[in-house]
């Protein structure tokens, strides 16, 4: 089931909130869409998830990550740490919406006053009737700093090498997880308040 975040209050800095949960995706803003072939079946499919969901893909791939453990829910604040030393940006989301489906695990986060862009990006793993395991990214965005304004076409070209770099590490993951036996411990089964079989 997809969960989307309550209507409440907002600090979103743009105003197309859950876009990446519909098709198209709204005009007027740069779109990125990457999807990278994980792997085979249930098991490569419940890894990935919990390598997207938990960010340990994104920790991965070197980002600096400032969120809670546990799978994400609508509402969780997440802060994202971009470059390195005193160059390093913090750039503030929010959870829009998740799903934490039999076929399906993802999460998409849009960011908040104080990021440099302005927009929303989703991360979602799932399985094809074949049983083949994919990850996609999807994101749109328009710059929402100067400096943003001023690097021009270069962030679009760093958000798709981002996605085509995540799901390198969603693989890396999900294949080390499965070679673990973290598949063992799955059942089949879902619990309504973390989405994880147990």
């Amino acid at each position: 089931m997809t969960r989307l975040i309550s209507e409440g209050r907002s600090t979103f800095n743009y105003p197309d909130r859950g876009a990446t949960a519909r098709r198209p995706l709204p005009a007027g803003y740069h779109l990125t869409h990457h999807r990278t072939r994980i792997g085979y079946g249930p098991a490569v499919l419940e890894a990935a998830g919990a390598a997207v969901t938990t960010f340990g893909a994104h920790r991965a791939s070197g980002m600096l990550v400032q969120a809670a453990p546990d799978p994400v829910r609508p509402g969780d604040r997440v802060v994202v740490g971009i470059g390195i030393g005193p160059l390093r940006i913090d750039a503030p989301c929010e959870v829009i919406w998740t799903a934490y489906e039999p076929r399906r695990i993802g999460f998409a986060y849009g960011t908040l006053a104080g990021h440099p862009e302005r927009g929303e990006e989703s991360f979602v793993v799932d399985m094809d009737a074949d049983g083949a395991v994919w990850f996609e990214v999807n994101a749109f965005s328009r710059p929402g700093s100067w400096y943003t304004r001023l690097a021009g076409p270069v962030v679009p070209f760093l958000q798709h090498a981002y996605a085509r770099r995540l799901g390198r590490y969603v693989r890396k993951l999900a294949t080390e997880a499965r070679s673990a036996g973290y598949w063992r411990g799955w059942t089949g089964t879902r619990r309504p308040d973390t989405g994880w079989g147990g």
